[in-house]
């Protein structure tokens, strides 16, 4: 494992209303925050994470992965994701892979899925399971385009790579109707599910899974938050963040995140502040029709709702829809980055080259909340000796 060290500084430089913030990662095992200004090793390198061009693979082409996560097994980096291409998104889409050192030179490693069936496709995440040594993907789906209640389907793998093979196509979750969702494994192995029922007017909820990850018990959570999408679950140190916010099907606007912190995965969360919205937003709305038109390329949804929807007027700081928390393991406390989609942001106007914003090392207040998101063009990692 690529055991580092991180001096953290933050300096403000002349980039159109950005800040630059350097991460400095060394091969010593421990994680610290400082102001150091020591020249770094002379055989340190450093690598940028730039949110203002595209990313590319060594090959030169630009990463086309888009709705998922990036994990760090087996001392290497994996991000999984959505290829979107030329399409509307509304497609039978494939999902990626590409795995890095560095978190700089990624290489694409291939398709995701094994023989699977033409429908749409989207939010692939992947976990290793510790009980079965498997890696476990699950993703959403949808049988068509006219079908908008969507399914989540579970498939395994040997390596982090694939390809996988599904093994539970259609998982009953306690709340069907299923939307966005997303995995989290917590410290003890235990496997769990945060995702929004579309039927229940975008209801969130965290479920728990079986052993094996391919499947639910039936145990949940009770309602996180109405009227969102695109949640996520982590933990830090005894504390579980939950985060969400108001739909955003491919918006060039973005979506705020709602926050909820938890002493355990299944609750009860306790709302924390906003970590992107503008100060000015506006105040909570009610939706009261009982169905909610979702609009995509080309044509309009109707889903009827089985509740009404409160939520906060969406006015969000970064224009990005999250997708994912990374975790970066230490020896000492993890470190922790917020991934979001950037929807309708690149130059071409092709989805699949649409960039991601990926935040420098999330900062937590003294009462444990996460601290505002900054719109940060660039940080630095400077990689030491022996990674």
């Amino acid at each position: 494992m690529n055991n580092f060290f991180t001096s953290i500084r933050t300096a403000r430089r002349s980039l159109p209303g950005q800040v630059v913030v350097f991460v400095s990662v060394f091969s010593i095992a421990a994680l610290i925050t400082s102001c150091d200004r020591k020249q770094p090793d002379e055989k340190s390198r450093t690598v940028t994470i730039n949110n203002v061009e595209p990313r590319r693979d060594v090959a030169g082409e630009i990463i086309d992965a888009h709705d998922g996560c990036l994990q760090f097994f087996n001392g290497r980096y994996y991000l999984y994701g959505t290829a979107y291409g030329k399409t509307d998104g509304i497609t039978n889409n494939d999902f990626r892979v590409y795995s890095s050192p560095d978190l700089e030179h990624w290489t694409y490693k291939g398709p995701l899925l094994k023989e699977r069936p033409d429908a749409l496709y989207y939010r692939p995440y992947v976990v290793f399971n510790p009980n079965t040594h498997k890696y476990v993907l699950w993703y959403s789906w949808y049988p068509n385009s006219k079908d908008w209640f969507g399914r989540h389907g579970v498939a395994t793998s040997d390596t982090p790579v694939g390809p996988f093979k599904i093994a539970t196509p259609d998982v009953q979750l306690s709340h069907p109707g299923d939307g966005d969702g997303s995995l989290f494994v917590d410290d003890d192995g235990a496997g769990y599910f945060i995702y929004a029922c579309i039927n229940e007017g975008y209801t969130v909820y965290v479920e728990r899974l079986t052993p094996d990850y391919l499947g639910a018990t039936g145990k949940t959570s009770s309602v996180l938050a109405i009227g969102a999408e695109a949640p996520v679950l982590f933990r830090r140190k005894d504390l579980y963040y939950a985060l969400c916010g108001p739909r955003c099907a491919f918006c060039p606007e973005g979506s705020e995140v709602e926050a909820f912190i938890s002493f355990s995965p299944m609750g009860p969360f306790y709302k924390a502040p906003n970590i992107n919205r503008r100060p000015e937003s506006g105040g909570p709305t009610e939706w009261k029709n009982q169905a909610w038109t979702v609009d995509i390329p080309g044509r309009k949804v109707v889903i009827p709702l089985t509740n009404n929807i409160t939520y906060q007027n969406n006015a969000p700081v970064l224009p990005a829809q999250e997708t994912w928390v990374v975790k970066i393991p230490t020896s000492g406390d993890p470190a922790f980055f917020w991934m979001a989609d950037r929807w309708q942001s690149t130059p071409d106007g092709i989805k699949g080259h649409d960039f991601q914003f990926w935040s420098a090392p999330l900062k937590f207040g003294p009462d444990d909340s996460i601290e505002p998101l900054k719109d940060v063009a660039q940080w630095h990692i400077m990689w030491g000796a022996g990674n």
